[in-house]
């Protein structure tokens, strides 16, 4: 159902977050990133408050699996989670419910962990992380890579149709929030063109926001 890389780049401090899914809209549901804090995906049969949760008790100090285990048990049903945590150092940890989907893997590597669900088979996660470990480049073109690892060593057992890519600096804000939301067909594709289309806007979006007197053009009609 679905797959994920969380990540950190220890050069900016970046936490980011790509996902893929079968289901519609899985960027809606499951990634959920804090600046100075961590990065969380939630999945399998997906509970979409273990995300803030877990960001509040990373950043009220908790180490991540102490995180990630006071949430599920709060919570109940955890047998039917699949989580995923990495905070700002680069701490991770991760679960998997004896009720996740299908052939189901989870494995921290590097300032990354990656999971999944319905899988085609368990390799698809260690082609994850380490396609993440070897890849060069922004922390989002890394996580990009992983997605596309995932898919050339399987991806899930069934077509996905939603992805999603998310990454934060020291912004209140995500510097990357981008979702194909539904994809007929490749919606990692579609995604990395999202990417490769924004990439070269995102800080003109920052300094906007920012200072908008040295703003660059809109580039849009009408513009004075």
């Amino acid at each position: 159902m679905t797959f994920s890389i969380v990540g950190r780049c220890p050069e900016t401090g970046q936490l980011g977050i790509a996902i893929s899914s079968s289901s519609i809209a899985v960027g809606a549901r499951c990634p959920w990133l804090r600046a100075g804090v961590g990065a969380v995906s939630t999945q399998n049969i997906t509970l979409p408050a273990l995300g803030p949760q877990i960001l509040d008790l990373l950043e009220a100090g908790l180490a991540p699996a102490v995180a990630l285990d006071k949430a599920l048990g709060s919570n109940g049903y955890g047998q039917y989670r699949q989580v995923t945590v990495i905070d700002s150092h680069g701490g991770t940890a991760h679960f998997s419910g004896s009720e996740a989907l299908g052939i189901n893997n989870a494995r921290a590597g590097e300032q990354c962990v990656a999971a999944g669900n319905l899988l085609a088979n368990m390799g698809v996660i260690d082609a994850m992380v380490e396609a993440f470990e070897h890849a060069h480049g922004s922390l989002a073109a890394r996580l990009l890579a992983a997605m596309s690892a995932a898919m050339a060593a399987g991806g899930e057992a069934g077509p996905v149709h939603s992805a999603a890519l998310s990454v934060v600096s020291d912004l209140v804000w995500p510097m990357v929030d981008l979702r194909v939301d539904w994809a007929e067909n490749d919606p990692i594709g579609e995604l990395g063109k999202l990417w490769c289309a924004y990439e070269p806007q995102l800080q003109d979006y920052i300094t906007r926001a920012l200072d908008p007197t040295a703003a660059p053009g809109y580039g849009v009609p009408g513009e004075k």
